[in-house]
């Protein structure tokens, strides 16, 4: 027996991710989001914002490393844009992702995450100023430098 839930968000009620048994994630287009080395967080974070919805999790899609993945709303859920790569690391697992928004703008947005690797446990975020369509450089939180100029979307 398959058990599917699958989470719904807004008016118009667009599936984002849906669960099939234990851990076996897959988008709405039926592509799945599996090969986690760790298991998966009982939730998915999202944010909102005025009429805006953000929604961050992981995956190892790219078979390599896990990735951290962002989605967007601006019209309460009804549609969402393209599926974002924040972290697109090569050398680490990028896990246990948070997302909030932040300042008296709805297009604010910040979204951290772990970086590890067996040398390493780093705590990294990308900020967003645009409701989520672009976002700066990844910033080393440790010790408040920026790491790359990856502008990942």
């Amino acid at each position: 027996m398959v058990v599917t839930t699958t989470i719904m968000i807004g008016m118009g009620l667009t599936p984002i991710l849906q669960q099939q048994s234990a851990n076996a994630l897959s988008d709405p287009d039926g592509s799945p989001v599996s090969g986690h080395k760790t298991p998966l967080p009982h939730h998915i974070p999202i944010a909102t914002s005025g009429n805006n919805i953000y929604i961050v999790w992981w995956d190892n899609k790219t078979g390599n490393n896990d990735e951290v993945m962002f989605k967007a709303s601006t019209d309460g859920g009804k549609t969402f844009g393209d599926k974002i790569n924040l972290s697109n690391t090569t050398k680490a697992d990028s896990q246990d992702a948070q997302i909030d928004t932040f300042g008296d703008n709805d297009s604010n947005v910040i979204v951290t995450w772990w970086e590890r690797n067996a040398t390493s446990n780093e705590p990294v975020a990308r900020i967003s100023t645009d409701s989520g369509k672009t976002f700066g450089p990844l910033l080393k939180l440790s010790d408040n430098g920026t790491i790359g100029e990856s502008g990942g979307g």
